[in-house]
């Protein structure tokens, strides 16, 4: 075994030492758990050169040198993580830096593995003992100082941070750490690399440099607490946070207290806890919360309550603590509340009111909308029968007229004169002859069909529009409407017998508003109003009381 193999294997059984060291001297946390794994990547380095030097494979030793160069590579961003996670510097966490550091290291490592044509590294005599390294070396190289010039940054920049004076010594270590294995990382490469042709090859440089910054990293570990850190920022976080935060073993005893507490209670770590102190009694529903606190320890629950001393509305949340479904403690929060007790009433206030006024919108949209409804009626409808009038009946056949272009439908139209109405006005008086049409349109109406549509034409004549039927359907039911109203016997006011009226009707039976539309629709309607009006003026000239159709 040579003096070169016999170095690097004294550094690797050193840093062995201290990795058995640092596991049998600490609580091992998760963060001790990463640390010993990077730890164990330190060793690779060493124990690779001394591998290198005595297996007598060449295909040993190439991947002895590969595996060493990958390992300097994550060894690096593994010092630039844990420098972040020492000083402090969290805001260097992020990923997109992270990937900068992380992916050019990568890829290095990848051309090491692969050594295309050569371009890492190439035997000499046969053998990597001795070697001839190539561009991706010096590519690996570059990377790994700029490594140690990023970790030198992140270093500088906590050294000027708020938190100088608390992580100096810590960040000092750590420096001496970086420092030293870049030098002897520099010193192997100018001396075994640069110098090669001139020097003999000076073992174990950059082993010793992974050395001496293990010894920083153990010294900052054990001695400073470094990774108490987290003990620290996890202290900070909660003593900023807004509400009081108490922390209760299984005993009641007060683990863990934070600043924002101290208006609420004086508690200090180590005291007995009693919720019964800190809940006032005129406090609404206090006696469940306690029941809940005391009876059942592993349930959540949270209070709500006017302190009377102080004035202020205080919201309290307890919630245990498990490990392994296992209670261990409890953690509640005191949490003031008043402002925002203030703004829910003052919220609650405004809503009341706004719902007022909109309740009272509604009544008047409400109102509005009723008017508008019955001011759509009068427009619509005759005022004295409460039936439709000829300007509404006039626009519902418009739009049949303009339906009837792509759908042929068989429609009629029947014009209606009570007979001898002058006669009734004379003989009774005009409320009676109100009353005669109001009977008449009553008993029409109640003959008709839903979908049928009654009109005041005007004085005593009605006209009726009934689509959808051809002209046997309109005149059956033309005979029904003459039939019900003869037979109709109305009871009028201040007159001692029932008065009868017939009726007279000229029927137009349309088959199809398409065939006849050369005309606008205004024009067509007059058309067909003139037409069925001179059928009307045909019944009541052949008699009377009867029906008298003519074809559209």
């Amino acid at each position: 075994m040579s003096l070169g193999s016999c170095v690097d294997l004294i550094m690797c059984f050193i840093l062995f030492l201290l990795f058995i060291y640092i596991f049998a001297s600490v609580t091992v946390t998760r963060l001790h758990k990463v640390y010993l794994a990077f730890h164990f990547s330190m060793m690779l380095w060493p124990y690779c050169q001394f591998a290198i030097k005595t297996v007598d494979n060449p295909v040993y030793q190439l991947f002895y040198v590969k595996l060493a160069f990958v390992d300097a590579a994550m060894l690096t961003t593994g010092w630039i993580f844990f420098i972040i996670l020492i000083s402090g510097q969290t805001q260097f966490l992020k990923r997109k830096l992270l990937m900068l550091l992380f992916i050019p290291a990568s890829i290095s490592s990848l051309g090491v593995v692969l050594n295309p044509n050569g371009w890492f590294v190439l035997p000499v005599n046969g053998g990597y003992v001795e070697r001839i390294y190539g561009p991706i070396f010096w590519i690996n190289i570059s990377i790994l100082i700029i490594h140690a010039i990023v970790s030198l940054y992140i270093l500088y920049v906590a050294l000027i941070s708020d938190q100088a004076d608390r992580i100096k010594n810590q960040v000092m270590y750590m420096l001496k750490g970086i420092l030293a294995v870049t030098v002897f990382l520099l010193l192997d490469i100018f001396l075994n690399v640069v110098l090669d042709d001139y020097l003999p090859v000076i073992p174990g440089f950059t082993s010793l440099g992974i050395v001496i910054s293990a010894i920083f990293f153990l010294i900052t570990i054990r001695q400073d607490k470094v990774f108490d850190i987290v003990t620290i920022a996890h202290q900070d976080i909660i003593d900023t946070m807004e509400y009081g935060i108490l922390v209760l073993d299984d005993q009641e005893r007060v683990v863990e207290i934070n600043q924002a507490l101290h208006p609420f209670s004086v508690l200090k770590t180590g005291d007995r806890f009693d919720m019964r102190v800190i809940l006032p009694d005129s406090a609404d529903q206090a006696e469940l919360f306690l029941h809940k606190y005391l009876k059942q320890p592993d349930e959540s629950a949270e209070i709500e309550f006017l302190h009377p001393d102080s004035g202020l509305y205080i919201s309290i949340q307890v919630a245990p603590i498990k490990v392994s479904a296992v209670r261990v403690g409890r953690i509640i929060t005191f949490q003031n509340i008043t402002e925002l007790r203030r703004l829910i009433n003052e919220t609650n206030h405004q809503n009341t009111i706004l719902q007022e006024r909109n309740e009272s919108l509604i009544k008047i949209q409400e109102e509005l909308f009723q008017t508008n409804r019955k001011l759509m009626k009068m427009a619509i409808t005759d005022s004295l029968t409460g039936c439709y009038n000829r300007h509404y009946l006039t626009q519902q056949l418009e739009k049949e007229v303009n339906r009837s272009r792509d759908y042929a439908l068989p429609s009629a139209l029947i014009l209606i004169d009570i007979d001898f109405f002058k006669a009734v006005n004379d003989r009774y008086g005009h409320l009676a002859g109100d009353a005669v049409i109001c009977g008449t349109v009553e008993v029409l109406q109640q003959t008709l069909r839903q979908d049928d549509i009654l009109a005041r034409y005007g004085g005593e004549e009605f006209i009726i529009y009934l689509p959808g039927t051809d002209e046997a359907q309109a005149l059956a039911i033309a005979e029904q409407l003459r039939s019900n109203i003869e037979s109709n016997k109305m009871s009028i006011d201040n007159i001692d017998h029932p008065v009868s009226v017939t009726i007279s009707m000229g029927l137009l039976s349309v088959r199809d508003f398409k065939a006849r539309q050369p005309k606008e629709a205004s024009a067509y309607l007059s058309d067909l109003f003139k037409t069925v009006d001179q059928a009307l003026y045909a019944a009541k000239h052949q008699g009377r009381n009867r029906i008298v159709p003519v074809k559209g």
